[in-house]
């Protein structure tokens, strides 16, 4: 079965974006971004949920479109349609049967982007196996929490961390429930 890793840029106090979606503050360039991208090559599937998608309309992404061109993506809302989606996008139900199609499926481990919500409801239904913590130099006060309004408690088991360009660290946790 295919890991699911949740890789995600945070705050030091457990925020992945501040008030209105604003991540401003993290960092966006330098080396610890340069390893980011590199790893992000290696996934060959994304999922994430409707909010975090439609995130990426603020950057350009256009409905339908993929975020990332070689990887297949799957969107989880009860409620997005999309006009003519691209052959790598499928919208998806938020239930565990998609989570467990998806990985049973060949291919590398899911990169899970985003979405604090959708993080929370895996994360309570034990579906996340490692977390990559892009944590930042920076305190938002409040916004977006890593785990959206998941209340389930867990140990986590750093494999390894480095500091980059900017005082960005990246972290690798294995999460055992």
């Amino acid at each position: 079965m295919r890991k699911i890793i949740y890789y995600v840029a945070s705050s030091l106090d457990g925020f992945i974006s501040g008030p209105d979606d604003d991540i401003s503050g993290f960092v966006s360039e330098g080396n610890g971004i340069d390893r980011y991208l590199s790893d992000l090559a290696d996934f060959d599937t994304v999922i994430m949920g409707r909010n975090t998608y439609e995130f990426g309309y603020k950057f350009g992404l256009k409905p339908g479109q993929p975020a990332y061109p070689h990887m297949t993506h799957y969107i989880f809302s009860g409620s997005l349609i999309l006009d003519n989606p691209h052959p790598k996008i499928q919208v998806k139900n938020v239930d565990l049967e998609s989570i467990t199609d998806i990985r049973n499926r060949p291919g590398s481990d899911i990169y899970l982007c985003g979405g604090g919500e959708f993080a929370g409801w895996l994360l309570d239904n034990e579906q996340i196996d490692l977390l990559t913590l892009k944590l930042n130099p920076l305190v938002l006060g409040k916004g977006i929490p890593l785990f959206g309004s998941s209340q389930k408690s867990v140990q986590l088991h750093i494999i390894d961390s480095k500091t980059y360009d900017h005082g960005l660290q990246i972290i690798n946790y294995e999460i055992e429930y």
